[in-house]
């Protein structure tokens, strides 16, 4: 099989698309394959740039696609949303028969892909962290689409319950709160966000912590240099030992904050949503405040969504498992697992070989979805 790479893809300089950055590569000889979804053509669209997970993500997608006997492209789209409404558009036009959808923005992607649907109606579609909300800010679904998300409120759960009882476990024993600086941005400003603040809230409602103060950043243009200038502001006003950790809501934030406790010698602890090679080298580095993060596996994530795009492909709707609930449903949740300083600090571990120290949760696989000619292919 030949892999072409270019700035733009083939299939994207063919229908003359502009600005997004893609892959391509075609699959296995569907005659060679006993698949019900052999020769059908799937793409992966991703509304962000290809960053380290999200290269993994594309990376695993490709291999199960090519394993099932499908044609594999994927298209980046650099932070645009009309990019990736039109790469979406372009592609459906070209004749896919599935597309694996990413990050659309909760203010268009209903409505765009209700039009597309009924525009094409045997289309089939996955998405990955994208919110239906109509005209007036009501969840949406649409017939025959499968939505599936990391489980946003149990990212906040597992990193305050180390901060509770491992980082602060006396405090915790004796009932008393452990003091958190909390850096988020909300309400309405990010769905994933909002969800990470219900496995918050639950740990305030419960008197586990108490929010000395909540932050973010000023200049989303430049949000890592802005909450490094935010955070080391807002440490300036606290005495030794009124905050006990800081919380952050997402991984570039939490760089900007490393940066304002490296930079001005402060002990206190921090933990974050969301890995990326950045964060394990900084989290490795001798006496670093960065002592966990809370993921998903992207390998898996991937492997995830293009197993679910088949099964929609073809007609498994009932095999389509929930990995939270286990049950049949079209709104899917991926489980989370912490990875930790110690995990990480022998060096050599990137978000590529993360698998090998972060332990059973991580490389779980009881939850991916599966038949019988999908195990058979994929070697399940």
């Amino acid at each position: 099989m030949r892999r072409k790479i270019a700035g733009l893809c083939a299939l994207c300089c063919a229908l003359s698309l502009t600005g997004c950055a893609g892959t391509t590569q075609s699959g296995p000889d569907p005659a060679a394959v006993d698949s019900p979804v052999a020769g059908k053509k799937v793409a992966y669209i991703m509304q962000m740039a290809p960053s380290d997970i999200f290269q993994m993500w594309s990376q695993s997608a490709q291999e199960t696609a090519e394993g099932l006997g499908m044609e594999y492209d994927a298209f980046f789209c650099g932070g645009s949303d009309a990019q990736w409404q039109d790469t979406v558009a372009q592609c459906a036009a070209a004749g896919y028969d599935g597309l694996l959808l990413s990050h659309g923005g909760q203010n268009y992607a209903y409505s765009f892909l209700k039009d597309l649907l009924e525009q094409y109606p045997d289309l089939k579609i996955v998405t990955f962290d994208t919110q239906f909300k109509d005209g007036s800010g009501q969840t949406q679904t649409l017939e025959g689409v499968t939505q599936f998300f990391q489980q946003d409120a149990q990212f906040a759960q597992l990193l305050l319950e180390y901060v509770c009882q491992e980082l602060y476990p006396d405090k915790t024993a004796a009932g008393e709160p452990v003091n958190i600086l909390k850096v988020w941005v909300g309400p309405n400003f990010l769905s994933p966000f909002d969800r990470r603040q219900e496995g918050y809230a639950a740990y305030e409602e419960a008197g586990l912590i108490h929010t000395v103060e909540t932050i973010g950043p000023s200049d989303f243009s430049n949000a890592e240099a802005s909450m490094a200038d935010i955070t080391a502001a807002t440490l300036a006003k606290y005495q030794p030992g009124e905050i006990d950790a800081i919380w952050c809501c997402y991984d570039l934030y939490a760089s900007g904050v490393y940066t304002a406790l490296t930079q001005g010698g402060y002990d206190i602890p921090m933990v974050s949503v969301d890995i990326c090679n950045a964060d394990i080298e900084k989290m490795a580095r001798e006496g670093s405040p960065w002592k966990a993060c809370a993921t998903t596996n992207w390998n898996y994530n991937g492997e995830f969504g293009m197993r679910v795009l088949a099964l929609e492909l073809s007609g498994d709707y009932d095999a389509i498992i929930d990995p939270m609930t286990g049950e049949c449903a079209s709104w899917l949740e991926l489980p989370t697992t912490v990875v930790t300083q110690d995990m990480v600090s022998g060096g050599g571990i990137n978000v590529t070989n993360l698998d090998t120290v972060a332990g059973e949760s991580y490389t779980d696989r009881s939850w991916m979805p599966t038949v019988a000619w999908m195990a058979e292919l994929l070697g399940d």
